[in-house]
């Protein structure tokens, strides 16, 4: 749990930006469950509430990973500044400090190769990160200044 900060005028362009009434809100949110519903990730019970740019996401979801991603695929809405991530993981395991995934905002110049330098050392390790954002990205050349992405640690 935890709330997250994101670059609220960058991102998927899901809905327009704005004050909110209590309509617009609930539309938003509608549409942020959707997106995270059409991406495949296993969240039950999933709730979405957006208040002016900030979003609370609650629910289940399926392991740590798909909790991450719903996050990002919330905060990587242009429109939302922060998510407050009140997600539980159904399979709860010990998870040690260096096998958590970290996050890396992108700026201008980034690319999966670089990113994949700057983390692990190699820049031929970008794939790793490319499958670890997967479904948000549907090309690891499609990246852009303010996404927000997972950089999980290399398994041995």
């Amino acid at each position: 749990m935890g709330i997250f900060s994101f670059i609220k005028n960058a991102g998927a362009k899901v809905f327009g930006i704005g004050k909110t009434t209590e309509e617009e809100a609930a539309e938003k949110a509608a549409k942020l469950v959707a997106a995270v519903n059409t991406l495949g990730l296993t969240v039950s019970n999933l709730s979405i509430n957006v208040n002016d740019d900030k979003a609370t996401v609650q629910g289940e979801a399926s392991d740590l990973a798909t909790k991450e991603k719903v996050v990002l695929v919330v905060g990587n809405t242009e429109g939302i500044a922060t998510v407050e991530d009140n997600l539980t993981v159904a399979e709860v395991e010990e998870i040690k400090e260096e096998e958590m995934a970290r996050f890396h905002t992108v700026v201008g110049g980034d690319s999966l190769s670089k990113i994949a330098k700057e983390f692990y050392g190699d820049a031929m390790k970008y794939p790793v990160i490319f499958e670890a954002n997967k479904p948000m990205l549907s090309h690891p050349d499609k990246i852009y200044p303010g996404q927000v992405l997972r950089i999980p640690p290399l398994l041995d």
